[in-house]
């Protein structure tokens, strides 16, 4: 017998000589200090990591307090490590020079971590629409793949049936969007690349974007050349026509066209105008007469005066 398989202890034996609290102690999560070439990143990350003004400040702020907040990740079968909340904070160290960073591991199903992720970067202050759209899409259908799952204890309990009206009300809950705000997100992710990309640079407002979105990919070709040629951006109530006439098989390159260059006045035509000084006339008229009585009184003379005209044509 080998001197390693005497000394071989199974874990059954070795419980006899940990105590309870060394065995709850075991399962907790703890700071692990971990080199930066063992974090990849999250599969389909759907935020940017930007060398921005904002990743100036966090590298300054590590480079004097260190790393404050750990990031979190989950450990893989190959032994590396799964960033699911901390890419900007890997990037700042990276940028600092330094070659590790504290990183809480923690056991996370793929759904649970989606959520976790989407969660933890949502509510940065610079988020663009398409890294918004993204993200709600991936945690709603994250939350939709949960619903029913047996609870990780061994309960026996079934998870509570999540329809997709619930499903949406806990996306806009966590995130502090209405449910109609966050179905207009996720309705982005049927944009073609290149008009994603002017939602995102805010050459097409985001209502009217959400509109275009259902027309078929071939459609939105088209029009993404038409206004990238003639430089110009729909109206609400033009994107919503654009809409219509998709749903209606209508939307040829020339129904397009009227639709864009048929914009209806914002202001209604005012009736035209003739404005006669008051120095002009005021000595017609008694004084202390106020401007509405002398347009009254020039009314009234006027009409009397029309009234004479038509009499006499009469005769």
């Amino acid at each position: 017998m080998s001197e390693r398989r005497r000394y071989e202890i199974s874990p059954a034996f070795a419980d006899l000589f940990t105590t309870q609290e060394d065995r709850d102690d075991a399962k907790l999560e703890k700071v692990r200090i971990l080199p930066l070439e063992d974090l990849q990143p999250f599969p389909n990350h759907p935020f940017a990591v930007r060398d921005d003004e904002e990743m100036e400040k966090l590298v300054d702020s590590i480079r004097v307090h260190g790393v404050l907040v750990p990031a979190i990740a989950r450990e893989k079968s190959d032994g590396s490590y799964e960033l699911v909340a901390g890419h900007r904070r890997k990037r700042a160290c990276e940028l600092a020079g330094l070659r590790e960073m504290p990183v809480l591991v923690r056991d996370l199903d793929d759904d649970t971590a989606t959520i976790l992720m989407v969660d933890s970067n949502v509510q940065r202050e610079h988020v663009l629409p398409s890294e918004k759209a993204k993200a709600y899409k991936m945690k709603l259908e994250a939350i939709k793949r949960k619903a029913g799952r047996p609870a990780k204890e061994n309960s026996g309990q079934v998870g509570q049936n999540f329809h997709e009206p619930y499903s949406v009300e806990k996306v806009a809950e966590d995130s502090n969007e209405s449910v109609k705000q966050v179905q207009r997100y996720i309705r982005l992710n049927h944009l073609i690349p290149e008009l994603m990309e002017m939602v995102d640079e805010n050459k097409l407002k985001f209502n009217p974007a959400v509109e275009i979105s259902y027309l078929n990919p071939e459609e939105q070709e088209t029009f993404y050349q038409y206004i990238d040629g003639q430089v110009c951006s729909p109206s609400l109530s033009q994107a919503q026509k654009l809409k219509a006439a998709s749903r209606e098989g209508s939307l040829t390159p020339d129904r397009l066209e009227s639709i864009m260059t048929a914009q209806p006045p914002s202001v209604k035509p005012r009736e035209p105008q003739i404005t006669i000084s008051l120095d002009r006339v005021r000595k017609y008229f008694p004084k202390g007469f106020s401007s509405e009585q002398i347009v009254n009184q020039i009314l009234r003379l006027l009409e009397a005066q029309y009234r004479t005209k038509q009499r006499g044509m009469e005769r």
